[in-house]
């Protein structure tokens, strides 16, 4: 596995993925303050001082040398906020994504640009599934996931369904 694979600052058209650190605690805090977030995964808004330790746990990295932990906050260009993150697990091959955006900035396409760009960083590293689970009732990650081209599957966990797809890997051409 590449080192920087889950290091990278990556671009997309609007954003700047940046690799989280507990620097970005406060700031993604009051981003992601809406209860409303939680609607489908349970639980309430982390305080500055709990994401801090989650950020500082996030870029320690997995415990488990057969994974790899990549998480990046998003940093809109055009005002400089940071407006969410993505993040992924890595495991031979496979490529599990997550995505959330605070409830100012969605319905603008931040979410699908994010989760995009990662799975091309990932898919040009070598991974060969991409994998996400979402709650049967969150639409608005199950139209991310389908843009995305990841598929539902019969497969549940937590009560969320599996979505995946098969990757090609980007070849000259």
């Amino acid at each position: 596995m590449r080192p920087d694979l889950t290091t990278a600052e990556l671009r997309s058209e609007r954003l700047d993925l940046l690799p989280i650190a507990p620097e970005h605690a406060e700031e993604l805090a009051a981003a992601l303050a809406d209860p409303a977030l939680h609607a489908f995964t349970g639980g309430r808004p982390a305080t500055a001082e709990e994401l801090r330790a989650r950020c500082e746990r996030l870029a320690a990295g997995s415990p488990d040398p057969a994974e790899s932990w990549g998480n990046w906050v998003l940093r809109l260009r055009a005002d400089g906020a940071l407006t969410g993150y993505v993040q992924t697990t890595v495991r031979p091959g496979q490529a599990e994504l997550a995505w959330v955006v605070g409830t100012p900035w969605q319905r603008r396409g931040l979410a699908t640009e994010a989760a995009r760009t990662l799975l091309a960083h990932l898919t040009a590293a070598g991974a060969t599934t991409a994998v996400a689970h979402i709650h049967p009732d969150h639409h608005a990650s199950a139209a991310i996931a389908r843009t995305l081209g990841l598929h539902p599957t019969t497969h549940t966990q937590d009560g969320e369904t599996r979505w995946q797809a098969d990757l090609l890997p980007n070849t000259p051409g």
